[in-house]
């Protein structure tokens, strides 16, 4: 059973950070390139950041900088350190996998709600 399991949400003050975690069960994790999505309040859901089998990173401008995507090939752990939040990170994040060999094979997690508020 495939399983991809978001952790770390919560609601939280503007300037401080947050440290999101994803638990995939159920796959080759080393096989997976992996990511992390955001849906805004009203708006679609954007990849953020993501994190290639070998270890390549990219980000959306909007979290350059302030976020850092990391995978821990030993405990099959996807996480996202989120720093200097902002209200405008305020979003349902969701961690995403797709196989690099089979590009149809991707899964998606429930996700995890972050608040960001004064």
């Amino acid at each position: 059973q495939v399983q991809l399991m978001e952790s770390g949400g919560g609601a939280v003050q503007p300037g401080q950070s947050l440290r999101l975690s994803c638990a995939a069960s159920g796959i080759m994790f080393s096989t997976y390139d992996m990511a992390w999505y955001h849906q805004p309040p009203g708006n679609q859901r954007d990849l953020i950041a993501s994190i290639s089998s070998g270890g390549i990173t990219n980000y959306a401008d909007s979290v350059k900088g302030r976020f850092t995507i990391s995978r821990d090939e030993t405990s099959n752990m996807l996480y996202l350190q989120m720093n200097n939040l902002k209200p405008e990170d305020t979003a349902m994040y969701t961690c995403y996998s797709r196989n690099i060999f089979r590009a149809f094979q991707t899964y998606w997690g429930q996700g995890t709600q972050v608040t960001v508020s004064s």
